[in-house]
């Protein structure tokens, strides 16, 4: 070994021991006749003393180390008369009387320091630099204790994990596939696994009644900060269960990682239906953390020629309490923001309620003091508070007013990072319609199983027809997503002519599933969690690049390693593909 010891495990407690450290010369101060050094490995920093006094030829020769220099060096621990208790070793040094230039290195082409002054991309090319600093290390470190933890409690309640293949058929699950041509069979391709589903239910019917894995998917999806085109799920089954066993075992989990690797103790996990979630926060996916939930006041705003109200499938809006006082300025710029295209409202209506009692509204023309009175009360407002108001289409309505509250409440600091608040959601409709295509694509997967007392309705009124769906959310975040899957082959037979496949399309696509079910398959669930959003969300992210060790940027590319990449025509030859660009 190149080291007796690490550089972030030496204390007091060594003083006067000869040890050996290896590492990289983080900086180095020349002060006189002294030279100092800060090593860095992955554990710590340690401070290296050179003495001209006592060994200058020495002292010299670490004048010479550069920044990022691998060095292994000699000496003795020795208490520091200036000490620094922000670090673990910060009360001892090590007064060098030896050492050797492992490797050189070159000029970095960002400091590898906490807070560096290199831009996303260029740290992304020189990302095993990156990977040197503290900030993203503890990001990996956090995301392996997340591993560990997520295994040690799947393993304690009899869960074992199965690796499941890479290679498989391309099957329409809803995003695009990475597909893989085959050398060893002519014009045929595999598809990267978009997540191991049907495989899970496949162990389910061989009888492993408890299945879980870390596993990689793959979706050739557009890009955004909390997605990337391979990713990492947990991925989970258990047979012989109902809705409610699933979300038990799996608030547990929950709960239990929150408590290990967070120190935070969760109480038990509301659980909120899909309409509820629309109706209130206008997406399936609300931010608990903070009320603000919405208003329905169409019924009051109706007929008094305000052709906005009097248009509108819906009026809805928000209580902001406390902001009164906003200005003019602060209001126009909530209206540009509600104006923008990705959110898409017409404009924004808002009624201050002043501290005076008297109210005041930017629809004053239309609508009276005692109007606006009847509005406060639906809003529960009081003096103070400022009303926030949308109208419109009523899908669009709520899409752009959850967007205005989820401003508002980072406006007025109810996000906190540090604080979750985690629910359930419940009771997905199984369907939606595609008004292009006209016809019905499953809202999440084609296995999802139907509510038992809705069934009838798949023949009469398919859009009605609520899933055995669940998603776990966290401060607006889905963090899983799962369902009861269908076991019966008439009833998957059906699923699949509702989607729209002919009896040949899921047989070539899907009929080793439904094959299988001829053989006993048991009532079975399961659900996913996605890893990576996990971690962040636990230190801390928006971003779930921060803790993937080898990201890919916003156009999927790895400009590390430059991939995506052509390939030789010799390639192209033996797979007998030709590129027509």
């Amino acid at each position: 070994m190149l080291r007796t010891h690490t550089c972030g495990e030496l204390n007091l407690n060594h003083t006067g021991n000869t040890v050996t450290l290896s590492g990289w010369v983080q900086r180095s101060r020349d002060l006189g006749g002294m030279t100092f050094i800060d090593l860095r490995d992955r554990y710590g920093i340690t401070q290296l003393v050179f003495n001209m006094d006592s060994n200058a030829p020495l002292c010299e020769s670490a004048r010479k180390l550069g920044r990022e220099f691998v060095i292994s060096v000699t000496g003795t621990v020795a208490e520091r008369s200036n000490k620094n208790l922000k670090i673990p070793t910060g009360e001892i040094e090590i007064i060098v009387n030896q050492f050797e230039v492992l490797n050189s290195s070159k000029i970095p082409p960002f400091t590898i320091e906490d807070n560096t002054d290199g831009g996303d991309e260029l740290r992304m090319k020189y990302r095993y630099l990156d990977l040197r600093r503290n900030p993203v290390r503890d990001n990996l470190m956090l995301r392996h204790r997340m591993a560990i933890e997520t295994r040690n409690y799947m393993n304690n309640i009899g869960f074992i994990e199965v690796e499941t293949p890479v290679l498989i058929k391309s099957t329409p699950e809803g995003a695009r596939d990475f597909v893989v041509p085959s050398r060893m069979n002519e014009g045929q391709f595999y598809a990267l696994p978009q997540s191991p589903q049907t495989f899970k239910q496949l162990l389910m019917v061989a009888g492993f009644d408890r299945y879980f894995q870390i596993v990689k998917c793959f979706r050739d999806e557009d890009l955004r900060a909390d997605r990337q085109p391979e990713f990492t799920q947990i991925d989970c089954e258990m047979s012989f269960v109902t809705q409610d066993d699933i979300l038990s075992t799996f608030e547990g989990l929950t709960k239990y990682l929150f408590r290990t690797v967070k120190g935070v103790e969760i109480e038990a996990l509301p659980r909120m239906t899909f309409a509820d979630a629309m109706k209130n926060y206008g997406n399936d996916k609300p931010d608990i953390r903070f009320g603000m939930t919405f208003v329905e006041i169409t019924d009051l705003v109706k007929g008094k020629d305000f052709k906005v109200f009097d248009d509108a499938a819906l009026v809805a809006g928000i209580n902001a309490t406390g902001c009164a006082g906003y200005t003019r300025k602060q209001l126009d710029t909530l209206t540009d923001f509600v104006k923008r295209p990705q959110i898409g409202a017409g404009g924004l209506i808002y009624v201050r309620y002043n501290e005076d009692g008297s109210l005041k509204s930017s629809v004053d023309k239309f609508y009276s003091e005692e109007d606006l009175k009847k509005w406060a009360a639906a809003f529960e407002a009081r003096p103070g508070d400022l009303m926030l108001i949308l109208a419109g289409d009523a899908a669009k309505t709520r899409k752009a007013l959850s967007e205005l509250r989820l401003e508002m409440g980072n406006q007025l600091g109810l996000r906190n990072p540090e604080v979750f608040a985690p629910l359930w959601v419940v009771d997905f409709p199984l369907l939606e319609w595609d008004e292009e295509t006209q016809r019905y694509y499953a809202m999440h997967h084609p296995f999802t199983s139907p509510k038992p007392e809705d069934i009838p309705l798949l023949d009469s009124d398919p859009g009605r027809v609520r899933a055995n769906a669940y998603d776990l959310v966290i401060n607006g975040v889905e963090i899983g997503g799962g369902s009861i899957r269908i076991h019966n082959k008439e009833l998957q037979k059906k699923m699949f002519t509702i989607l729209g496949f002919t009896d040949e399309d899921a047989q070539a696509q899907f009929g080793f599933l439904m094959n299988a079910f001829e053989y006993g398959a048991p009532p079975h669930g399961g659900i996913a969690f996605g890893f990576d959003r996990m971690c962040s969300l636990f230190g801390g992210s928006e971003s779930i690049r921060d803790y993937i060790a080898f990201p890919k940027n916003n156009a999927g590319r790895d400009v590390m390693i430059d991939s995506p990449a052509p390939i030789k025509q010799e390639q192209l030859d033996e797979l007998k593909l030709k590129i027509n660009l």
